[in-house]
């Protein structure tokens, strides 16, 4: 059993900390890309300074824009690096971007602000993130779903491992029960053996679970920020967050002392 709660609890911590990353990550996301727009000018006008100048003007003049700022070409230079590597200036010619930002709840008119863009500039875009925002974040949240479906059949496979083992002690132990009923003993005195037995073994199974989680843990977390190359956000756990990972194996523990209490109970009231 103690190994069946190391297993278990090993799953349970690494499927709560996928959960907690996905919901920081789509949280993240969800608000740095609200109420914010990206204009791409084309190179050809961006090299005009009186059409970029023309966008600007029309972009902070828009009623419900409370900035446009264009960005810098170390900034695009970042933001392009970990796609295709660093440039050195004028390797490729780059769009200039420009970040909007929305004031809190407007709503500005994009398909008029298209419109008077593009005159303006032809071939500028307005990039609202709606489309690929709105797909990542449903792929972060299924992923937080499936998660949290980790954690809840782990509780589940652990309820049935207890109720399983726990029938099986009874029946080996038959006769001594029958004989602790003989000289006396309450159901639930001897539920308390088996409940306390469980609460040892799921304590002692908890901690070797969770001691194999926290290196696992460490291990992914390095990876996943090298791999990311720095597009996605930095996930960084709460005090909560460690607290509730901490307390895994006593919530198992706890999980399997007070199943295996009632599966005595039960069992006792039935057979004897």
């Amino acid at each position: 059993m103690p190994w069946l709660v190391a297993f278990m609890v090993f799953l349970a911590v690494l499927a709560f900390a996928l959960a907690a990353s996905m919901h920081q990550v789509a949280g993240r996301w969800d608000k740095g890309a609200r109420g914010t727009l990206t204009v791409q000018v084309p190179v050809s006008a961006a090299d005009d300074g009186q059409a970029l100048a023309a966008v600007l003007a029309l972009l902070r003049a828009t009623p419900g824009i409370a900035s446009a700022e264009p960005l810098a070409d170390a900034q695009l230079a970042a933001l392009i690096e970990p796609w295709i590597g660093p440039l050195a200036a004028g390797d490729i010619p780059i769009p200039r971007l420009i970040d909007v930002r929305a004031r809190p709840g407007a709503r500005p008119d994009l398909e008029s602000l298209r419109v008077r863009l593009g005159a303006a500039a032809p071939g500028t875009v307005v990039d609202d993130h709606r489309a690929w925002l709105g797909r990542l974040l449903a792929l972060m949240r299924a992923l937080e779903a499936t998660a949290l479906a980790v954690l809840g059949l782990v509780l589940v496979v652990t309820v049935g491992t207890v109720i399983f083992t726990t029938r099986t002690g009874l029946s080996i132990h038959h006769e001594a029960v029958e004989v602790m009923h003989l000289i006396g003993a309450q159901d639930s005195y001897i539920a308390r053996q088996f409940a306390g037995r469980a609460l040892a073994l799921g304590l002692k199974g908890g901690a070797i679970g969770l001691m194999l989680a926290l290196p696992a843990l460490a291990v992914i977390g390095a990876l996943f920020g090298r791999e990311s190359g720095g597009i996605l956000p930095e996930v960084t756990f709460s005090f909560l967050h460690w607290t509730a990972i901490g307390a895994m194996p006593l919530v198992v523990a706890l999980t399997g002392m007070a199943t295996a209490r009632f599966t005595v109970l039960g069992s006792l009231s039935r057979i004897l």
